[in-house]
């Protein structure tokens, strides 16, 4: 079987005309700016083996991407008191983890990010990570000074895919959904913003999600954005 060719994206053209004038841009952690993905595999993988081993023939980390721990642990239908030894576990795992440095910031996070804050637009933080393990991330990667606010997975009821998650970022921070962008990468990410009403852009996936506008990396995200400026193509 051949290897899966990551999606097209759409016209440089349109998607700049999509994003001109959007000043609020709400964005992902997790996959989007920062490569975390296997270090929160290894993270769970870590966990399950030494306290629920029995669960780990079943576990796949790929069908959970932009879930919270507490939701992916759930699904494993462990117990209460398991459950609960788990998530801590694992998020204490992550957070060792990423302190030693496995976790690497996508190419084109900090230019893009830079340049949002350069051009007088807001960039807010919408991550299903919990709070402890996204301070760790910001603070090891150079991110935290970006952003006007950071809504994470302890402080929503709610998880990604369901749009309550969006909006109520939206309503924290009095964002008007017709003048913002979300910038995701997951199928579940994706829902949840499309769900709250977003223009949404879904970068660094294979499988392109429904409703999202696909676009291949955030330096081209960047290159958009220089469209808009020049209004040329």
């Amino acid at each position: 079987m051949s290897p899966a060719r990551p999606p097209e994206a759409a016209p440089t053209g349109r998607i700049a005309r999509i994003i001109a004038g959007r000043r609020v841009w709400l964005c992902d952690l997790d996959g989007t700016l920062v490569d975390s993905a296997p270090v929160h595999e290894a993270a769970f993988r870590a966990a399950i083996a030494e306290i629920a081993p029995s669960l780990l023939g079943s576990f796949r980390y790929d069908v959970h991407a932009g879930a919270t721990t507490r939701e992916v642990v759930a699904g494993l239908g462990a117990d209460a008191d398991v459950a609960e030894r788990l998530v801590r576990h694992k998020q204490r795992l992550y957070r060792e983890y990423v302190k030693a440095g496995r976790v690497p910031v996508f190419p084109g996070a900090h230019r893009l990010l830079d340049r949002l804050n350069t051009d007088g637009r807001a960039a807010y933080l919408v991550t299903s990570g919990s709070r402890g393990s996204v301070e760790r991330i910001l603070a090891d990667c150079s991110l935290g000074g970006y952003f006007s606010g950071v809504l994470t997975g302890d402080d929503v009821p709610s998880g990604k895919p369901d749009p309550r998650f969006y909006r109520h970022a939206c309503d924290s921070w009095s964002v008007d959904p017709d003048d913002a962008v979300a910038v995701e990468d997951s199928a579940h990410g994706v829902a949840s913003a499309v769900g709250a009403g977003l223009v949404t852009l879904q970068v660094n996936a294979v499988e392109p999600a429904a409703g999202a506008v696909q676009v291949r990396h955030l330096d081209e995200i960047v290159s958009f954005l220089d469209v808009g400026v020049s209004g040329s193509e």
